[in-house]
């Protein structure tokens, strides 16, 4: 059984949003056994709308198709689907009795007639409330196709995903399972990894499909499996992966199924009942956001300060002028002392600092672009590493970034 995605909206083709459903969806849907055959963006247009459903019947089981459903004109996917499947609009009592719930605790102003007619649903459709917003969400069928529109408002799509569509899939289709095993790697390029496990990977079975999803600075190496009994094509993924560890031992961090690295990171802080702090430079606070969005860091994470300028690292980190005089303020010095002065600051038990020329311009040092140095401090010492990451801005920051966690957890295990 296969599903496709399509996404509604001018605001998409034109790069103002960032299509994030797709990708959602695509997630949930891979967790129950569904596969993904196409994903599509169309434009707030009848005809391409028209269009797209009617291609969509002759090859795939499922639809998906989120956006258009709000109250406004450019809204028109409502009206479109009574066209396809040949319906009328009825008000649903229920969308209208929550929409005026909504609009009474939280909008608090008039109700307007656009709003009162997003109670109107097709005659036809299985009706999914949405208890987020005022665009309910739908469920018909065509032939033998599913059809699912639902609103473009990702936390309101996400939930009717979730609690609604989901659990009706599963009740009405008969699917295989889906097993995806995604090691996590760092340190090593994908074609430096290709050519360690090139016998391993050429002995897979063709049940399994093996696929490198390189990223910077870090490499995942996913397999994937289907089939109808779970216990056995868990099995068979489990062999292989257990087969490819020891050739990948220097850089295995993990299972991105069980854990990404900046939990594994938290979990050892916890264990050890450590706290850090960070001093960034070029990262601009990318590697104290990436961690604290983990759930409990703040019995961990002490704080962070981004020194950007020279002037701030000395005004308000500390760093003495002489220092950056005499080695530049991207130097193994300077990091180094920007990690001891800002454990100090925050009385935490480690530190990691970052300091380097992201580019284009060299700024206040005359190292070639893309050098960066990371300091780690320890309850014990304070070191650092020198690298260059390229010419890219957003390469070295990236990389920066996923390179700085790989060191910092290398160090935690040592405890």
């Amino acid at each position: 059984m296969t599903a496709e995605i399509i996404t509604i909206g001018d605001e998409i083709l034109i790069g103002q949003t960032i299509d994030t459903n797709s990708a959602f969806i695509a997630k949930e849907f891979n967790k129950i056994g569904l596969s993904i055959n196409r994903i599509s963006s169309i434009m707030d247009r009848e005809s391409d709308i028209l269009d797209t459903l009617n291609s969509s019947v002759n090859r795939s089981n499922i639809v998906i198709v989120t956006g258009g459903l709000g109250p406004t004109n450019d809204d028109i996917t409502k009206n479109t689907i009574v066209k396809f499947f040949d319906d009328t609009l009825v008000t649903n009592q229920i969308v209208l009795d929550n929409i005026k719930f909504i609009w009474k605790k939280y909008i608090k102003q008039p109700l307007l007639q656009v709003n009162i007619d997003q109670s109107l649903v097709p005659s036809k459709s299985h009706v999914f409330l949405n208890t987020k917003g005022s665009a309910p969400g739908l469920w018909l069928k065509k032939n033998n196709t599913i059809f699912v529109f639902l609103p473009g408002v990702p936390f309101e799509m996400k939930e009717l995903i979730k609690t609604s569509v989901v659990p009706k899939i599963l009740n009405e289709c008969n699917l295989p399972h889906i097993i995806h095993k995604t090691i996590l790697t760092y340190g090593m390029g994908e074609s430096s990894i290709a050519e360690i496990i090139k016998d391993w990977e050429k002995s897979l079975p063709t049940e399994i499909s093996f696929a490198y999803l390189p990223s910077l600075g870090r490499v995942k190496l996913r397999l994937s499996t289907k089939g109808n009994d779970l216990l056995k094509i868990t099995n068979n993924i489990n062999l292989y992966a257990d087969k490819l560890l020891p050739l990948i031992k220097e850089i295995f961090v993990g299972y991105e199924e069980d854990e990404s690295i900046e939990k594994l990171i938290a979990n050892k802080l916890i264990s050890n009942n450590s706290t850090i702090s960070f001093a960034e430079s070029f990262t601009g606070g990318k590697i104290s956001d990436s961690l604290v969005s983990v759930a409990g860091a703040s019995s961990f994470f002490k704080g962070s300060i981004v020194c950007y300028s020279t002037t701030s690292k000395v005004n308000n980190l500390g760093i003495k002028m002489d220092l950056i005089d005499k080695y530049s303020v991207v130097s193994k010095e300077v990091v180094e002392s920007m990690a001891l002065n800002v454990k100090k600051m925050f009385n935490s038990d480690y530190s990691l600092a970052t300091t380097g020329n992201a580019g284009p311009t060299k700024g206040d040092s005359n190292k070639e672009i893309g050098t960066v140095y990371i300091g780690v401090a320890t309850p014990e010492k304070v070191f650092s590493f020198e690298f260059n990451f390229g010419n890219s801005r957003e390469r070295v920051t990236g990389k920066s970034v996923n390179k700085s966690f790989e060191l910092l957890l290398k160090e935690l295990l040592k405890n």
